[in-house]
């Protein structure tokens, strides 16, 4: 999460601590909005290690409840 916040704080010229707060709310509005088995994935994307199993997964997940007309795609 840090590399996120760190790229919203490079990108927007916000304070580290502001770009938090804001990353902080999108991530909650996400894990709110979504199924519950893509929410729950969230989580393992911002984990480290693990990321890029999660990503695939969040991936698959998405394609099969096609969301991307949940966000315009």
């Amino acid at each position: 999460m840090e590399e996120l916040i760190k790229l919203v704080s490079e990108k927007t010229g916000m304070p580290a601590a502001q770009a938090k707060t804001a990353v902080d709310t999108v991530l909650g509005f996400l894990k709110e909005k979504l199924p519950a088995p893509l929410a729950g994935q969230i989580d393992g994307l911002l984990g480290g290690s693990q990321a890029g199993e999660a990503i695939g997964k969040a991936e698959g997940i998405a394609k099969g409840l096609g969301l991307g007309k949940l966000f315009g795609k």
